[in-house]
């Protein structure tokens, strides 16, 4: 996405900010780019800078300034929060309509809000007061990760079919083995892949190294001759396409659905990135150390990975076992035992 050539110089100096400072993936200043767009789209319509029968899309932010930034009130945020949390949007191929943005959504527009004005008013000193800084953020409720099963893992590889199964069953190994991201599988180069290692490019550009078991060292084996004859003169991707270029996250993504499907397990539950989760988790279960585990997975903070001693936790099944009723068993032939003059009065 080219923002740089349809967005106001305010905007475009925080994009570039991110991209260039913070180091944050294209990825990730294009969400950015998308959320403020879609945000000061609404302010104009609610500022009656517009017409209200104007479609959100149809509206343009160029001449969206400094003054116009700063004037932004609180109250005015939490008109647009609204705005995305209610049924705003009718689906016409169906009869059931859309609703609007999840709170875990909701709250990743309001992160945004709240880097772009803390850039303003700290980073840059532009402005002096930020509208977002004592923002409520709407309350996420918390889940346990979704994942698959050992067996349900074994069925998933055992299914890889088809043209390209040596290159699908060496992603699968990739994701449950090593829980890589999408992104940072398909950011793979092959020579980024080694011997008993892949370098791995993570969020916000971190390096880091995984090292392989030999379950994904024989996929590694066993796919590399095929990459040879499928990938162009020019291509430096590791996981390779059909038109010998660099497998796209939609192709990866629909590979791993039908794989699903084939492996008879429900592909509306499961992902790609729920084989992250299942790494994680069997990692876990398998008395590797939480602290190892974030290492692996690339999490910056500790606290993402602590959720998957939750699904599992070993101590829990001591504490519920400890319950002194734990052992209580009825006694049953006693209960048999009651006339039927008994059971009738009761």
């Amino acid at each position: 996405m080219d923002y740089r050539s349809e967005t106001p110089q305010i905007l475009r100096e925080f994009l570039t900010y991110h991209e260039t400072i913070k180091g944050h993936s294209k990825a990730t200043v294009d969400e950015y780019y998308l959320d403020l767009r879609n945000f000061f789209r609404f302010l104009k319509i609610e500022r009656n800078l517009v017409p209200r029968s104007t479609e959100l899309d149809e509206i343009s932010i160029s001449d969206v300034d400094l003054n116009f930034v700063g004037s932004v009130t609180t109250s005015e945020v939490y008109d647009y929060l609204s705005f995305l949390a209610r049924d705003k949007i009718k689906n016409e191929q169906s009869r059931s309509p859309e609703y609007g943005l999840n709170a875990a959504s909701r709250a990743r527009k309001i992160s945004t809000l709240r880097s772009f004005y803390k850039y303003l008013t700290v980073k840059t000193k532009q402005l002096d007061t930020d509208p977002v800084a004592d923002l409520d953020s709407p309350k996420i409720n918390k889940t346990l990760p979704r994942y698959l099963t050992l067996e349900e893992s074994e069925l998933l590889l055992t299914a890889v079919d088809g043209i390209n199964k040596e290159r699908d069953y060496c992603i699968l190994c990739l994701f449950l083995n090593c829980g890589l991201r999408i992104s940072e599988l398909i950011g793979l180069n092959d020579s980024d892949v080694r011997d008993d290692n892949v370098r791995v490019f993570g969020k916000g550009g971190k390096e880091r190294i995984v090292y392989l078991n030999d379950a994904c060292k024989d996929a590694i084996a066993a796919y590399r001759p095929v990459r040879q004859l499928m990938a162009g003169p020019s291509c430096k991707a590791f996981f390779v396409s059909t038109r010998r270029d660099r497998m796209s996250r939609a192709s990866v993504h629909s590979m791993v659905k039908k794989t699903l499907l084939r492996a008879g397990l429900d592909a509306d539950l499961y992902s790609a990135h729920k084989l992250r989760h299942t790494a994680a988790t069997l990692m876990i279960q398998n008395g590797v150390d939480v602290r190892t585990v974030q290492e692996v997975l690339g999490h910056t903070n500790l606290n993402t990975t602590q959720i998957y001693t939750h699904v599992d936790n070993s101590e829990l099944h001591i504490a519920a076992d400890a319950n002194p009723l734990s052992r209580f068993k009825p006694d049953v032939s006693s209960r048999d035992s009651v006339s039927d003059e008994e059971k009738i009065e009761k």
